[in-house]
């Protein structure tokens, strides 16, 4: 009792100092968060290689190249998205229609950072808070408490030493699920990025929420794709930070005119197919009692199959089964955070849209899906994959990593590192989380 009664108080004593901090915040001009903002965004920049170590050291997941592309990305892709946003006072104005639209802040903001993302995440929460006059409390995952820890740090010294409040960022020092929910339940805004288990947290909180959904995103290669890129894209995609962005490809879809051509380019590459024996195995490993096993997530191709005694090369890219059931009850079908793909043959490109809208309805409503095919031609096709997909993100050949996050494969995603799956999954937001979540907007008529 005496420990929760501790905790109760030390949250509280944090959103107290929190308040008082924001009031102060709120008051700033467009000029003085704009100072703000790029100064905490090169601040963390300028350690986008040593917190990528940290975080590959603390988790014991992912890639730190690919890491520190992700956070040079939220560094300077976000600054660069809405340096010219503007998030304090007077928005727009209509004098002929006699209507003004204000921009306030929210107030005090939880951030429920995964261990998967942790650097990246924090930062990108942290820039959009300072850049919307927010207070915001970081929620680490137990898993990356340090490196998580240490990116807030740095955002929050860079953004005091350009003129913000002294404690505008905190933190919980000993993250866990219990004192999240209470910080949950004392804020004004959540925004929660993790599992179904913190995601229902969040939800449960009373309090306003924007969360995530599961990826289980689909991809299908029609037999007028061109192979070479498309192959090329789904491997890139799929193998950086060994794949642990929720966007990633779980499942392939494969027109048989073209199946046998597509298995042949993906195992030039260096992909490594199951045989029969070897895909058991694996399918043991992947969902333990229901849930995503967390032994894989994060782990490289070689790694995985050496924990069911799989010989595969060093240097394997990706671990490939060719399964046919997209029934739950196949392991191959869930999310997969990690370098390991379904692979199904469809007769024609009706069944690979059925294949397709199956695995989403199973575990991926509202996220991503992805298609590769001759655009040019095939707009009939490409038509009825969009009005048949029930996401937010449907991608046209492109690697469905990258997509989603937007700002590297296109400029109609904002940049973001939160995907809300909308009201298909149970969002708020059916969009690409960005500044304009994070302010209420006055409207004087």
């Amino acid at each position: 009792m005496n420990d929760i009664n501790g905790c109760i108080d030390k949250v509280e004593s944090m959103i107290d100092r929190l308040k008082v901090a924001q009031r102060k915040f709120a008051t700033y001009t467009q000029e003085q968060v704009d100072e703000i903002f790029i100064a905490a965004a090169a601040a963390a920049n300028c350690q986008h290689i040593t917190l990528a170590k940290m975080a590959v050291e603390e988790t014991g997941m992912g890639i730190v190249e690919d890491k520190a592309v992700k956070n040079h990305y939220v560094t300077e892709c976000i600054y660069n998205a809405y340096k010219n946003t503007k998030t304090c006072g007077d928005l727009e104005e209509d004098k002929a229609f006699g209507i003004k639209k204000i921009a306030e802040p929210i107030g005090i903001i939880a951030a429920v950072i995964p261990a998967t993302n942790p650097i990246s995440t924090v930062i990108f929460k942290t820039l959009i808070a300072l850049k919307t006059r927010n207070g915001i409390i970081i929620c680490p995952h137990p898993r990356a408490e340090k490196c998580t820890i240490a990116a807030a740090k740095i955002v929050l010294e860079a953004a005091v030493k350009a003129g913000a409040p002294e404690g505008i960022i905190d933190w919980i020092e000993v993250p866990n699920l219990e004192v999240t929910s209470l910080v949950m339940k004392k804020v004004d805004l959540i925004i929660a990025t993790g599992g179904t288990g913190i995601v229902k947290a969040a939800y449960s909180s009373g309090k306003p929420a924007i969360c995530v959904g599961a990826g289980n995103t689909p991809t299908i290669i029609d037999d007028t794709a061109d192979i070479l890129p498309a192959v090329n894209s789904i491997i890139h995609s799929k193998t950086f930070d060994n794949g642990m962005l929720c966007a990633s490809e779980q499942s392939i879809i494969v027109l048989e005119k073209v199946y046998d051509k597509v298995k042949k380019e993906f195992a030039d590459r260096g992909c490594y197919f199951l045989n029969k024996d070897e895909i058991e195995k694996v399918r043991k490993i992947i969902i333990i009692n229901g849930v995503l096993n967390a032994r894989i997530i994060g782990q490289s191709a070689f790694k995985i199959a050496a924990l069911v005694g799989i010989k595969v090369p060093e240097n394997a890219k990706i671990l490939i089964g060719e399964v046919n059931s997209v029934e739950l009850s196949e392991e191959f079908a869930h999310e997969k955070l990690c370098p390991v793909l379904a692979m199904y043959k469809a007769e024609n490109f009706v069944e690979a849209l059925n294949k397709a809208g199956h695995l989403i309805a199973d575990s991926g409503y509202g996220h991503s899906s992805s298609l590769y095919i001759n655009a040019i031609t095939e707009q009939a096709k490409i038509d009825e994959f969009v009005a048949r997909m029930k996401n937010c993100r449907i991608h046209i050949n492109t690697p469905s990593s990258h997509g989603g996050v937007g700002d590297i494969y296109n400029f109609i995603l904002t940049p973001t590192l939160t995907l809300s799956c909308g009201f298909l999954d149970n969002n708020s937001v059916s969009e690409n989380v960005d500044v304009k979540h994070l302010i209420n907007i006055k409207t004087v008529a």
